[in-house]
């Protein structure tokens, strides 16, 4: 355990070296509180463009504060998305590429902590970083608009967060697959923006598909109730994150030691 938790901090530490403990946390941040603010303020952004027919009223009905809360979470789900792949494409593959992983592991390292380790650095940035930008989401939403019941926004969180560790999970599989880092990150891309839209399309067959939790959780913050796929996802989520691992284990150990 020892030697994890050394591995862990290892983690860490190279992640604040690469500024990725400050620029992730701001653009969650930044991504966040976007939507809020442009949403109360777009009657006067419109009146300030002008060009308007004389007489002309634009009437634009007010959102309420879930709505507010979903369209911002929708940006997660985009800009989010792109952010946590390309903080973490090159998690193992850098490290393969440049000899540190092959240095790390001369030493009595399991490929089971060295792996591991990393995912659950990368886990605690996303997590952390994920809670603080929707944290001032959820802020500002309450200030501008009205405030949401805080259990409805950690269960959102909570629901989201697990989408968005399977797709640090399906970055870190391909990053220790390959040896560069950006066919890393494309190729998990390419994979989550295909789940999500055959997901999205035949949600009657596939409603246990993990994509469909954040669709869940919006369900749940329009108070629609907690839908009964949202356990069986969750845990298939669960399952999924688990597996990858394991296959990314057995992957790296694999090419290690042909290497």
């Amino acid at each position: 355990m020892s030697q994890w938790l050394t591995l862990l901090q290892k983690e860490l530490l190279e992640m604040w070296r690469n500024f990725k403990w400050i620029w992730v946390p701001i653009t969650f941040i930044l991504i966040g509180v976007k939507n809020p603010i442009s949403s109360y303020y777009l009657p006067q952004i419109i009146d300030s463009l002008g060009d308007l027919p004389e007489g002309a009223v634009i009437k634009i009905p007010k959102p309420t504060a879930a709505e507010v809360l979903i369209q911002s979470l929708g940006e997660y789900a985009t800009l989010g998305v792109l952010v946590i792949v390309l903080s973490t494409m090159g998690i193992i593959a850098a490290e393969r590429k440049s000899g540190v992983a092959a240095i790390v592991l001369v030493k009595p390292v399991s490929f089971l902590s060295y792996v591991t380790a990393k995912w659950a650095g990368g886990a605690l940035l996303l997590w952390i970083s994920f809670f603080i930008g929707y944290l001032a989401t959820w802020y500002y939403t309450g200030l501008l608009f009205e405030w949401v019941p805080i259990n409805e926004f950690f269960q959102s969180y909570f629901y989201y967060a697990i989408w968005f560790t399977l797709i640090l999970t399906v970055t870190v599989f391909f990053s220790s697959l390959l040896r560069t880092a950006g066919i890393a990150g494309f190729i998990s891309l390419a994979v989550i923006i295909v789940v999500t839209i055959v997901s999205s399309s035949l949600s009657q067959w596939l409603e246990w598909s993990p994509a469909q939790l954040s669709a869940y959780a919006n369900q749940f913050l329009l108070d629609k109730g907690v839908s009964d796929q949202l356990l069986p996802t969750s845990l298939l989520a669960a399952a999924c994150i688990l597996i990858l691992l394991g296959v990314s284990i057995m992957i790296f150990r694999k090419k290690e030691l042909a290497a």
